[in-house]
């Protein structure tokens, strides 16, 4: 309807997974690289993410640059019975089953099987990939698994990619699973977009669809980022109505008003915008507190914060994972403020320094947290000075060392998260936050330190007490933290590995029977699961950078 006003040749934000619109921002990137290792390895490759993320586009966009002597069974409809998968399989690999089909898994089996070593002596490899994964049932996943046991002496004959959201990845943590679990050598979880993807995003898509790239304003896509989270599919939605509420009052360029009232009607509500609903829920939220802080002070003879405990969870990509995400900050118009990984040798981290941070008091109650009056560049220095200095360590943010090329001096690594209140409390370490407002670039902060359900920010050159209330407008969970490597640390270890730091792991979680102190084996792969499950991690038996920062000490470096 609007195509022509904004001299389109197409809509730029259809919902359907068109290749020709694939926006590739750096998680999409790395996504992309596992699904093409799925292509030409042996095994189980998992990807997994949020509904609207981008997978099966993705997945369009490498079929359609499927290689000439890969065949491929693309199965989107994963509710079936072990027998259906079998048939659906034969199906899209066009292997003959006569005219009276077979009566039992078993022949179904021996059809494949006989179908897939003629392909391999032809020189051909096959690929079977299944969308929506999370509705397989585990007697279908278990059947899937056995598939892979059909091989040659020199390889597998099958190699098997799963897509589906995180429920999946759940489903896999089953005891009666976890033979499929082991074989899957690749797995990586899709984010959402950040802030700076999602202004590629919407200015790539518009011009991919023949239209101008500055039509949203730089607001516009801020609103459009905090309504959507980054997710893909709702950017397209509300940007969708949002053209066509420009178009319909004559505009050319779509404001954040525009936008916020976009998301109003396809996201559901009637009256008010989403962001007024939400301001008033606050105001009321606010005078219960209050009212309630009034009676206990008056009851009392003191001040107390009422506020719970229990942070909300912010609901960003990141499902816990514990391998670092590569994402880096966006770029600005002052220096690049790099964040990179690096690693050296431990150090023993304490508070005890001529340069502690000094706590500066304010009330909880009233604060607004903004941006300081400098540039990104200088806010994340000075950003992390402050954790620095909470590992006993000082850090000079007019050096021009990027902060994580000085963390290696120091036996510390840099690690960047996608995650919520939730993650921040169980890692109980100092973190530098990415904060944002209304401008194109970010702004950052340290937090470091907790006193109950309150937290102590350095904003720039000043210390606040704040709760997460006062970060709701201003932080989506992405943050920065450093933490201290085990002796002899090189990355991350799984089962088959063998290692120095194995015999540390080995050492933390307890004693784990072994004949080779170096080795990991599957008792310790089992020890690992287990510990991971009880900290709330991704229980797959890696030991990646979460990981292991539960299972070192931090002294010095911790919240409270």
């Amino acid at each position: 309807m609007y195509l022509e006003h904004f001299g389109l040749s197409s809509e730029p934000f259809s919902i359907a997974p068109d290749p020709k619109f694939l926006f590739l921002s750096e998680s999409h990137n790395e996504a992309l690289a596992h699904l093409l290792y799925g292509f030409s390895h042996g095994g189980f490759v998992l990807i997994s993410g949020e509904v609207g993320t981008g997978k099966t586009t993705l997945l369009r966009n490498l079929l359609d640059r499927t290689p000439a002597d890969v065949d491929v069974a693309f199965i989107l409809n994963p509710r079936l019975t072990v027998k259906e998968l079998l048939e659906t399989l034969c199906e899209e690999l066009g292997v003959a089953v006569g005219a009276q089909r077979p009566d039992s898994v078993k022949q179904y089996i021996d059809l494949l099987n006989r179908h897939l070593l003629q392909t391999h002596q032809n020189g051909r490899s096959t690929v079977v990939v299944i969308d929506e994964a999370q509705n397989l049932t585990p007697a279908v996943l278990e059947q899937i698994r056995l598939l892979t046991n059909l091989e040659t002496n020199e390889r597998k004959l099958l190699r098997i990619i799963l897509l589906g959201q995180p429920e999946l990845a759940d489903m896999l943590e089953r005891q009666e699973l976890r033979q499929l679990s082991q074989r899957i050598t690749a797995r990586y979880h899709l984010a959402p977009l950040s802030r700076a993807d999602t202004h590629n995003y919407v200015a790539h898509r518009l011009i991919k669809a023949g239209g101008n790239p500055t039509t949203f304003t730089k607001g516009a896509i801020n609103r459009l980022y905090r309504l959507s989270k980054g997710t893909p599919r709702l950017i397209n939605i509300i940007a969708d109505r949002a053209m066509l509420g420009a178009f319909v009052n004559g505009q050319y360029s779509v404001s954040a008003r525009l936008v916020s009232g976009a998301a109003q009607e396809v996201l559901g509500g009637t009256g008010q915008s989403l962001l007024a609903k939400y301001a008033s829920v606050v105001v009321v939220l606010a005078a219960l507190m209050a009212g309630v802080w009034h009676w206990q002070s008056q009851d009392q003879g003191t001040t107390v914060d009422t506020r719970s405990e229990q942070p909300v969870r912010q609901q960003m990509a990141n499902t816990p994972q514990n391998t670092p995400s590569e994402e880096t900050p966006p770029i600005t118009s002052q220096p690049e403020p790099r964040i990179e990984e690096a690693i050296e040798s431990p150090i023993n981290p304490t508070t005890d320094t001529a340069t502690e941070l000094t706590i500066a008091p304010s009330n909880p109650d009233d604060v607004t947290v903004s941006r300081p009056d400098m540039g990104t560049y200088q806010s994340q220095r000075l950003a992390f000075a402050s954790v620095f200095n909470r590992w006993g360590t000082v850090y000079d943010p007019n050096s021009g060392i990027i902060p994580c090329d000085f963390a290696p001096q120091v036996g510390l690594q840099c690690l960047r998260r996608n995650s919520g209140w939730s993650e921040l409390n169980r890692l109980n370490t100092p973190v530098v936050m990415e904060l944002w407002d209304e401008e194109e670039n970010p702004y950052y902060a340290a937090l470091v330190a907790r006193q109950g359900a309150s937290y102590t920010l350095v904003l720039g050159n000043t210390t606040l007490t704040i709760t997460p209330r006062d970060l709701r407008d201003n932080w989506f969970g992405s943050f920065h933290l450093l933490w201290q490597t085990p002796p002899g640390y090189t990355g991350s270890l799984r089962q088959g590995d063998s290692h120095p730091s194995v015999s540390w792991l080995r050492d933390r979680l307890g004693s784990v029977a072994t004949n080779e102190a170096n080795y990991f084996d599957a008792n310790l792969h089992t020890a690992v699961t287990d510990f991971q499950s009880s900290q709330g991690l991704l229980a797959d038996g890696v030991v990646g950078p979460l990981t292991w920062i539960q299972l070192a000490d931090q002294p010095g470096a911790q919240l409270e």
